[in-house]
């Protein structure tokens, strides 16, 4: 037979561990939670909207390099007005200046060594295998247009002119094209490509 003692100190003991189960069936949600709470990626901040594109003038302004410059014909026949490798540059500074040069590539050479002495057939091919002109360059985003003021140019009809270019396509760091109304060559336009140098 089981003393009374005995059967207190079974009570006790069961009793301790109902409160024990009790117990650590209260912790272990809260610590499964905190661990779990530790254990989950944090939420990335949100991103912030790209900013918006800059303005036309602020895209133009660098060293581009040429990729074509066509003469439009009234059929919109393409013909390259400098050659099929025309060479050329345009640089767009940010206080509104600017520089442009296309030449055909391989122009024959003088034979005199000077520009003072060509013959009138390398005087010919020179003259007509290049464009240059300088001076104030402005632009209107709202029309899509870039208006060169010609303070000097190759081609002398040019000297002191205003014209103006719709751009019809520019990507900043990449690439811009626009037409010319008023082609040095007589087409009815001229296409021109340039890629972005710096």
């Amino acid at each position: 037979m089981v003393s009374m003692q005995a059967m207190q100190a079974m009570y006790r003991r069961g009793a301790l561990g109902v409160v024990a189960a009790a117990v650590l069936a209260l912790l272990l949600p809260v610590s499964a939670q905190a661990q779990n709470a530790q254990q989950r990626p944090q939420t990335a901040e949100p991103k912030a909207p790209p900013p918006p594109p800059k303005p036309f003038k602020d895209r133009l302004v660098g060293t581009w390099r040429l990729l074509i410059s066509d003469d439009v014909m009234a059929d919109g026949t393409h013909v390259p007005g400098y050659g099929p490798n025309p060479m050329g540059t345009v640089i767009f500074t940010a206080d509104g200046h600017y520089s442009l040069q296309i030449i055909r590539y391989n122009r024959p050479k003088f034979t005199a060594n000077s520009r003072l002495k060509g013959t009138a057939d390398e005087n010919k091919a020179a003259i007509q295998g290049m464009i240059s002109h300088f001076g104030i360059y402005s632009v209107n985003e709202a029309d899509k247009t870039l208006t060169f003021r010609i303070e000097g140019s190759s081609y002398p009809n040019w000297d002191g002119t205003t014209q103006t270019r719709m751009i019809t396509s520019l990507t900043q760091d990449d690439e811009v094209t626009w037409t010319n109304p008023t082609s040095s060559s007589g087409a009815p336009h001229t296409e021109l490509a340039w890629r972005w140098v710096k």
